[in-house]
């Protein structure tokens, strides 16, 4: 395998300085890395080779030709993004700076397996391209958040409680069959995390996202970063045993977890069994917004829960800000108001006085933004702009399914 020898820095780590949008000469980049001029010449060829970067005008004249300025181009390739839940899909196609090209949620159910599923999204996919004037080949690469269990390093679901014949499927193995772009496979909260982070608390750099709706989970941003854990199931919330000594059983079989008495289905069972209309969580927000007492009453119940088990959070991760996103969180302030109670009561003022507890920015869009820019921050790191350096250059590098983000 030919390589390239860049030197000490490489087109990917130059490229880094055009992605705020600036538009510099080759004299201003060589001022800022102290770079040669002959060497900045070379690297943006190269990275003009990519199309990542473009002409972008010319600088004033200090005598003779005007330099030429250049800068990041976010059109030059496409993102594929794709929010999958129980029962539906968000579907986006956005340029590489996660501005829309195009967006549309399906009706779409995960128990209908992984090839019914994920067949439809890329026929979604491949229209959304056609209406945006965009070929497979412009594709950097696609995200996809699922609501379950994932190995990050293979893409895989790991036992997915709510999609039956998902367990080790090759998700990123079979969108490859359609294109040669590199697949990211995460759970639905970790990109939920991601999104709400990028568009809205990227200042933080210490975010913790909870998820509540058919389940409970979180993400972690620490330190700008998505923090997976070891095997990528860092944020497992639902699955912590509740406090209060609950005998609910729980879809992953053990006793008293706190998905099994504070998620929307659990609360639905409740007012079934009080003799009210509700069979969803959709249901228990309805009720809450009409001001039926007992549905508020079990929904800021469910906040506290959530807070007592989110204080041990706090106190051992001390994020700047907490945000509760989710069907349930859409009832209002009333569960917002049960986790604040409780938070704030349990934890040390250290962990509290700059702690800001809020609900979602991004709304029910924060999925399908986090899978996106899971992409972007993949596909545009240093690393991986060599790569599509030396494939632009011609250069035989090993093929990569995946990458890390």
């Amino acid at each position: 395998m030919a390589t390239l020898r860049f030197g000490a820095m490489a087109s990917g780590d130059l490229f880094q300085l055009l992605r705020d949008g600036s538009a510099r000469t080759r004299a201003e980049l060589a001022d800022r890395t102290g770079l040669a001029r002959s060497t900045i010449t070379a690297r943006v060829d190269e990275l003009l080779a990519t199309g990542l970067i473009s002409a972008a005008g010319e600088a004033r004249s200090s005598g003779g030709r005007p330099p030429t300025r250049f800068a990041f181009d976010p059109d030059a390739r496409v993102v594929l993004a794709a929010d999958l839940g129980a029962t539906h899909a968000t579907l986006t196609v956005t340029n590489l700076d996660a501005i829309p090209l195009g967006e549309r949620t399906e009706a779409l159910a995960i128990a209908d397996g992984p090839t019914a599923v994920l067949e439809h999204i890329w026929t979604v996919w491949s229209r959304m391209l056609a209406d945006a004037r965009r070929e497979v080949a412009d594709v950097a690469g696609v995200g996809v958040g699922v609501p379950g269990p994932v190995e990050f390093a293979t893409g895989r679901p790991t036992s997915p409680p709510i999609m039956p014949g998902w367990d080790g499927f090759d998700i990123p193995g079979y969108l490859s069959r359609h294109l040669t772009a590199p697949v990211l496979v995460d759970n639905d909260v970790n990109v939920m995390a991601l999104g709400e982070f990028v568009h809205a608390w990227r200042d933080t750099g210490h975010l913790l996202f909870v998820k509540v709706a058919t389940g409970i989970g979180a993400g972690l941003v620490s330190d700008g970063r998505l923090n997976r854990g070891a095997q990528g199931s860092a944020g497992d919330l639902g699955h912590v045993r509740a406090f209060g000594g609950s005998t609910a059983v729980c879809t992953c079989g053990n006793i008293g977890c706190l998905e099994a008495v504070a998620a929307g289905p659990a609360i639905a069972a409740r007012l079934r069994s009080a003799g009210l209309p509700a069979e969803s969580t959709a249901d228990v927000v309805r009720l809450a917004r009409e001001g039926n007492m007992l549905a508020v009453q079990e929904i800021r119940q469910a906040g506290r829960d959530i807070g007592a088990v989110l204080a041990t959070c706090v106190n051992l991760l001390n994020p700047s800000v907490v945000v509760i996103g989710g069907l349930l969180a859409e009832a209002g302030e009333h569960l917002l108001a049960g986790a604040r109670e409780i938070v704030y009561h349990r934890s040390p003022p250290l962990s509290t006085q700059h702690l800001l507890i809020t609900t979602s920015h991004t709304g029910a869009r924060a999925g399908v933004r986090g899978a996106s820019a899971m992409v972007i921050e993949s596909v545009l790191a240093p690393d991986a702009v060599d790569r599509l350096v030396r494939r632009s250059l011609g250069e035989q590098i090993e093929p990569t399914r995946t990458e890390s983000a």
